[in-house]
This record gives structure tokens, C-alpha cells and sequence, in this order.
């Protein structure tokens, strides 16, 4: 996909997450990249298009879910990344040291993988949300180890003032049994 706009709405409610769902792709023409429950009893939309079309989108998708609405992120102009790494997509040619960021919050981790792919030429091996993780998200990158530390840390910064950061580890040469076995994608 090569939507130049990202947007994402966490929910409380299912039943509200559904409905906004509906109200958001009927507000704007978007392209519906994830709809539905995560863990823990929570609701996701994740929507890509026109920067214009995502933002009233998310408008109508914010003005339903009201209180319901957990966290978002509207981000548009996505590195190139980021889509293929959240859809399991992504085509990694080589590992080199790994980057893994693990957030309390599905919209941080998003955001803070875009912020890290655009600092360096790093590139996002996988980005898992919330099902099977508590409701947390974590975000895998690869790229040498200067490029990786830079990275690291501008994502860091960023999600350390939202106060969502879980964890961050910086693995500087990943065994290669660790690669094949597809432990880090």
C-alpha cells in the first residue's frame, strides 16, 4: 500500500469501535488497513489514504467514539515502512543490529516507529499490536549499529513524554539461529 496518511483509534468499547468504523470509512473514501477487537478487550481501526481523506475520517471516528476513545494518531506522509512492517509484509535482505521498543499503547508504538524509520536509514522489520500482548505493542527494526542507536533513541524520547515506554533493547549482533528461527519478525 502506498497511502501517504496513517490514522489509528484505540476504543474502550468494541460495539463503539464498530460503529465509528462505519461512520469513518462512510465520512471519506480511506482504505480500512485493520478493524477489529484487541487484547485487552479493546477495539482497533487502523485506516490509510489521501492525507485529507484520513484526516475527516479520523474526525468523524474521534467525534463518535467521545469518551470511548482510549488513544490516536493521525501521521500523515508514513515513511514507507511502516505499512508493510504492521500488515507482516516487510522484506528484510539483510539483518544487521536489531532495535525492539515495546510501548503500553498500540498509537505510540505506531508513531514511534515512523519517527525511528525517518531518523535513519533503519529499516521496520515488524510492528505487533496488542492480541497475545496485553494490550502493549512492540516494533522490531534493523540497520547498522550507529544508525540503530540513533534511532533507538529519538523513539525513546518520544515515547518516554507520552509515558507509554515498556521496554527498549538494542541487540548489537543477533545470533544467527535466533534470525533463522524468525524470533525477531
Amino acid at each position: 500500500m502506498k497511502d501517504p496518511a496513517l490514522g489509528i483509534i484505540e476504543f474502550k468499547s468494541v460495539a463503539k469501535g464498530i460503529k465509528a468504523t462505519d461512520d469513518m470509512v462512510k465520512k471519506a473514501p480511506v482504505t480500512v488497513i485493520e478493524t477489529h477487537p484487541v487484547c485487552p478487550g479493546k477495539y482497533l481501526i487502523m485506516i490509510g489514504g489521501e492525507v485529507a481523506a484520513v484526516e475527516e475520517s479520523m474526525k468523524a471516528g474521534l467525534e463518535t467514539g467521545g469518551d470511548m476513545v482510549i488513544n490516536h494518531i493521525f501521521l500523515p506522509h508514513i515513511h514507507p515502512s511502516v505499512i508493510p512492517a504492521l500488515t507482516g509484509t516487510a522484506r528484510v535482505e539483510k539483518f544487521e543490529s536489531l532495535g525492539v521498543i515495546e510501548t503500553f499503547s498500540v498509537a505510540a508504538c505506531v508513531e514511534a516507529a515512523d519517527i525511528a524509520a525517518k531518523a535513519t536509514p533503519v529499516q521496520l522489520v515488524e510492528i505487533r499490536l496488542a492480541n497475545g500482548l496485553g494490550g502493549k505493542a512492540y516494533f522490531v527494526m534493523t540497520g547498522s549499529l550507529p544508525d540503530m542507536e540513533s534511532s533507538l533513541e529519538r523513539a525513546k524520547d518520544y515515547i518516554k513524554k507520552t509515558g507509554m515506554l515498556a521496554g527498549c533493547e538494542l541487540i548489537a549482533s543477533p545470533h544467527s539461529e535466533m534470525i533463522e528461527k524468525g524470533v525477531y519478525w
